[in-house]
C-alpha cells in the first residue's frame, strides 16, 4: 500500500510542506536500512524484531519525498503472530520546520494506523523512551513535543511519565533484615490472588486505567499475568511471595524475569494490610538478589513519575534513573460517547 500527499488527510494550509510525499510500509526486510535513516534508541533491536516475528515490515511505515526519509513509524507485539500491541516508534526528520512535523507527522501516523490497526478496534498505546533531562534541553523538548501534539490531534491523550532505572554490576544490594521469609510463587492463581488486592488504591497509572474501564481488581491482575508474565521465559522460581516468618501470612511480592531484551524488575507489590513499615525496601532487594546472582550486565526497572514512595525505594536499592518513558492512549471506539 502506497498513499500520495493527495489520498491522505492533510490540513489543506500545509500541504505545500511536501507536495511528493509518499507514505508506504517496507516493502520487507532488505529495506530496514531505510526505516534506520533516522535514529532512536531502540534502533538496535530492529533486525531481531523482524527476524523473530515482533515486527512485520508491514508494520512498519516511512514518509519519503523522493529518497528523503520525513518521517518513520512501527508497531511491536510479543510474539509472532499476534496483533500489535504497542506504537513504540514515531520520529521526523529534525531539520524539518515545526509545520511540517505536524502536517507530515499526522498524515504518517494516520494513514500507517489505518492499515495496521484493525477497523473499529481500540489503537495500542504508543510509548516513547526519552532523556531524562528532555524538558531542559531545547531542542529535544521541541522534537518530543512535536510529536506529542500530533499524537493528541489523533485524538491520544497521556496517560503516564514513567522514570526508566537500572541496577548495574557491583551495586551493592542491602542485605536482607530478616523481618521477612521468601518462597516461590505456586502458580497463576497464588500470584493472581495477591495481585488483586494489589490493585485496589494502586498508584500505578496502567492499574488505574485498567479499573477505570471497568475491570474488576481480579480481572485487571488477570489481564496483566496474561498479557504479560505469561510470555516470560525466564524461571518460574525466580518469582517470590514476601511473608511473614511468625505466621506465613503474605505480606507481598517481586517477579524478576527476563523479557526478550533484559532482566527486569517486572512487578512488585505489597499487600493493603502491611503497608507502611517498609517492606517494599525488603522484597525489592530480594528481587534484586535473584537477578544479580545470576550474573546479569544489568536489571531494568520501571515505574511511574507521581509513585514517590517507589522511586524513592528503587533509590535506596541502588537503582540509578537512566532515562524517561512516556505514554500516550487512545479511547477505545464508541468509549467517549458512553
Amino acid at each position: 500500500m502506497t498513499a500520495s500527499s493527495s489520498s491522505t488527510t492533510s490540513d489543506s494550509a500545509t500541504t505545500s510542506a511536501a507536495p511528493d510525499l509518499v507514505i508506504r510500509p517496507l516493502a520487507g526486510p532488505e529495506e530496514l536500512d531505510l526505516f534506520l535513516r533516522l535514529t532512536y534508541s531502540l534502533d538496535h533491536e530492529l533486525a531481531d524484531d523482524l527476524a523473530t516475528g515482533r515486527r512485520l515490515p508491514g508494520w512498519m511505515w516511512v514518509a519519503l519525498d523522493g529518497d528523503r526519509l520525513l518521517g518513520r513509524i512501527a508497531w511491536w507485539t510479543n510474539k509472532a503472530g499476534a496483533q500489535p500491541l504497542a506504537l513504540d516508534f514515531f520520529d521526523l526528520a529534525p531539520e524539518l520546520a515545526e509545520e511540517e512535523r505536524a502536517d507530515i507527522g499526522l498524515r504518517l501516523l494516520e494513514t500507517a494506523t489505518a492499515s495496521v490497526v484493525p477497523a473499529g478496534t481500540q489503537r495500542p498505546e504508543f510509548g516513547r523512551f526519552m532523556p531524562a533531562d528532555w524538558r531542559e534541553v531545547p531542542e529535544t523538548r521541541s522534537v518530543l513535543e512535536s510529536l506529542f501534539g500530533v499524537l493528541e490531534r489523533s485524538g491520544a491523550r497521556p496517560l503516564v511519565e514513567r522514570l526508566r532505572l537500572e541496577w548495574r554490576p557491583g551495586t551493592p544490594v542491602p542485605e536482607p533484615k530478616g523481618r521477612l521469609e521468601f518462597r516461590p510463587v505456586r502458580d497463576r492463581e497464588d500470584l493472581v490472588a495477591l495481585m488483586t488486592p494489589v490493585m485496589e488504591g494502586t498508584l500505578d497509572a496502567h492499574g488505574q486505567a485498567d479499573m477505570a474501564s471497568g475491570l474488576s481488581a481480579r480481572e485487571a491482575a488477570e489481564l496483566h499475568y496474561d498479557e504479560e508474565f505469561e510470555h516470560y521465559t525466564s524461571p518460574r522460581e525466580w518469582w517470590q511471595v514476601a511473608q511473614l516468618p511468625e505466621t506465613g501470612e503474605p505480606v507481598g511480592f517481586v517477579v524478576p524475569a527476563r523479557n526478550n531484551y533484559h532482566h527486569t524488575i517486572a512487578y512488585i507489590g505489597v499487600l493493603p494490610a502491611h503497608r507502611g513499615h517498609g517492606y517494599i525496601d525488603d522484597i525489592l532487594a530480594e528481587g534484586t538478589r535473584i537477578l544479580a546472582a545470576t550474573d546479569v550486565p544489568r536489571i531494568r526497572a520501571a515505574t511511574d513519575l507521581g509513585n514517590v514512595p517507589m522511586a524513592a525505594s528503587f533509590g535506596r536499592t541502588g537503582y540509578v534513573t537512566f532515562e524517561r518513558a512516556i505514554n500516550y492512549v487512545w479511547d477505545a471506539p464508541g468509549a467517549s460517547e458512553s
